[in-house]
């Protein structure tokens, strides 16, 4: 049953790492491994990407990103950084209205 468990997960490695069982322990129990890492650096550049994005789009309008955070929090508007970068894609008039909210909370000169 292991052997066949191994073997199965060892299906498509290259060389002797697919078919002899003692090699192909030692490559699946590290690829097994490398999945858990990439799985974690998934999300790390996903979100790294987002916040890319949403700060491409407010520099568009004259605000920092970390502004404009900061004041989306302050002012209680609960979006994720996913959404936020959705919008400011594929509804840039509904992220002007954020924005234009944030400017308007952060009063005439900028200043909280």
């Amino acid at each position: 049953m292991r052997k066949e468990k191994i073997l199965r997960l060892a299906k498509g490695f290259r060389g002797r790492a697919k078919n002899c069982f003692r090699i192909a322990i030692n490559r699946v129990e590290k690829a097994l491994q490398y999945q858990y890492r990439d799985r974690k650096a998934k999300k790390r550049e996903a979100r790294k990407l987002w916040i890319q994005q949403i700060n491409a789009a407010t520099r568009q309008h004259g605000v920092i990103y970390s502004q404009f955070m900061h004041t989306l929090a302050k002012d209680n508007i609960k979006l994720d950084r996913k959404t936020l970068s959705d919008l400011a894609i594929n509804e840039p008039h509904s992220f002007k209205a954020l924005v234009d909210r944030v400017k308007f909370m952060r009063g005439p000169n900028g200043i909280e």
